[in-house]
């Protein structure tokens, strides 16, 4: 290698966890080279909504809210069930605080109502949830100007598309990085670390259904394809976080992609924000869990345990003219002029015909619409305690609209101990190699469940903390550093 491609570290992965991790290192005097397969940095903040969880924040206090790390851990344990990694979440959930005021210090622009009590999955007790203006995109802004400003000093080296093939960790020598550079040249690259911060794995079928075991409809960025986590596992790397997958409660088909589902057009399924008319139901038309079930995460499970992952929420005219619209963006008017064209969306005189049209059991649907009206006009749901029964669904012409439990992110993930470093399958650290992010599986910091902002928070956490400490190794030749207080 020339002698100008030397390294103190290589971070494979511009993202959410990599480019802090970047900043820090170079900050503390490591020369740094990032490698990006995409064409721009930033990986999944350009699509997600950028939430991020932490309890005792400047921003908190400002605005008169009392919180604590103790509560924010006691509220992850309840939420989790005790599934997810106590040690990486007691890391995640003490440095919290300290990377949002320094979010904030840095010129983040918070959303004006942030923080606050988050319902799109099992809420907090306290309002402990930011986010900026812009979604990711804000946090990207902050750290776009921060990764600028050590390109400008010559301290961090940018490979923009260029993907990680390959990964060696040999006992005892330093880790090395293959990187296919701008698609063309295999460019081996060896430094004292490797930090490993490419993401999850939800836009890649075959891996997603081998690894979580579940069909995939994703709507994840399309960057994250696993690549991670594939070289790693051929370098001996274990994957954790298995069969703690989750699907994300409901999302339409997208309109002309197969396997993939559309947040622009999202139903509404959650009680906190609309009450249902609507029934929901499985391929042989059974209902499978009360429609106004307050407990989003509740939803989510019965729709894993009862189902394919695949249901229809079905109605009838009288629903869509009275309720509150069902989609974001839809009025009344546009589910008519949609259905039986947009990809997902039924209408028919009957609901045998509807059946057929949406692929639905036309006896099971019958018999289920039958029950369910009975129990309107009793005002009690013996099967699953509904309690919010506003009418039978009756006036033609009737409506289903399919749904599949949707996937954002993956669980399972690369294996680390609680210095990050990445564990082979005896369980033993490989020197000098370490994971970031949501390449780690939201398992290890959310369990088997969504905790609000805690992939977002520890991505932006864990990158700072272990660059600020691989600069320091580099400086005292520590070899443990990096490790996890």
């Amino acid at each position: 290698m020339p002698a100008d491609h030397q390294y103190d570290l290589v971070i494979v992965g511009a993202g959410t966890g990599g480019i802090p991790c970047a900043v820090e290192a170079a900050a503390g005097g490591a020369r740094v080279l990032l490698v990006e397969k995409d064409a721009r940095i930033g990986g999944t903040l350009h699509t997600t909504g950028g939430h991020m969880s932490a309890a005792g924040t400047r921003r908190q206090r400002e605005r008169g809210i009392e919180d604590s790390v103790q509560a924010h851990l006691a509220d992850i344990e309840r939420i989790s069930g005790g599934t997810a990694r106590s040690d990486l979440v007691e890391l995640a959930a003490r440095h919290a605080p300290e990377t949002i005021d320094w979010l904030d210090d840095q010129g983040f622009e918070f959303a004006p109502e942030s923080p606050r009590i988050v319902y799109g999955h099992e809420p907090y007790g306290a309002p402990r949830t930011h986010y900026g203006r812009d979604a990711g995109l804000s946090i990207l802004a902050v750290l776009q100007r921060l990764l600028d400003e050590q390109l400008a000093a010559g301290r961090v080296e940018l490979w923009l598309g260029s993907t990680a093939i390959g990964l060696t960790a040999p006992p005892g020598g330093p880790p090395g990085v293959t990187v296919l550079r701008d698609g063309v040249d295999d460019i081996e690259v060896t430094a004292p670390a490797v930090v490993l911060a490419t993401g999850g794995f939800a836009s890649d079928k075959a891996l997603f259904e081998e690894i979580e075991g579940a069909a995939l409809v994703s709507a994840a960025h399309p960057t994250s394809t696993g690549d991670g986590l594939v070289i790693a596992r051929e370098a001996g790397a274990r994957i954790a976080g298995r069969g703690r997958y989750l699907p994300t409660f409901g999302g339409l088909p997208h309109p002309t992609t197969p396997g993939k589902a559309y947040h622009g057009e999202r139903p509404l399924l959650i009680a906190a924000e609309r009450l249902p008319w609507e029934i929901y139901v499985d391929r042989a038309g059974r209902r499978f869990v009360a429609e106004d079930e307050p407990s989003i995460d509740r939803k989510e499970r019965a729709l894993a345990a009862s189902t394919d992952g695949a249901f229809w929420t079905v109605f009838d005219d009288r629903a869509r003219l009275e309720s509150v619209p069902m989609v974001i963006g839809w009025s009344p008017e546009d589910v008519l002029a949609k259905a039986g064209l947009r990809a997902g969306v039924h209408k028919a005189g009957t609901l045998a015909e509807l059946a057929a049209l949406a692929g639905i059991a036309p006896d099971g649907l019958a018999a289920t619409v039958e029950r369910y009206n009975a129990a309107a006009a009793a005002g009690y749901d013996a099967e699953f305690g509904r309690t919010h029964l506003p009418a039978p669904i009756a006036e033609p012409p009737f409506f289903a609209m399919e749904n599949h439990g949707i996937t954002l992110i993956t669980f399972a993930g690369v294996d680390v101990d609680g210095g990050l470093r990445v564990r082979r399958t005896d369980g033993t650290a490989a020197e000098g190699v370490y994971a970031i992010g949501e390449l780690i599986g939201a398992a290890a910091t959310c369990g088997n469940s969504f905790c609000g902002g805690m992939l977002v928070t520890p991505a932006l956490t864990f990158g700072r903390l272990l660059g600020r400490r691989l600069a320091a190794q580099g400086e005292n030749g520590d070899p443990h550093a990096a490790g996890g207080g």
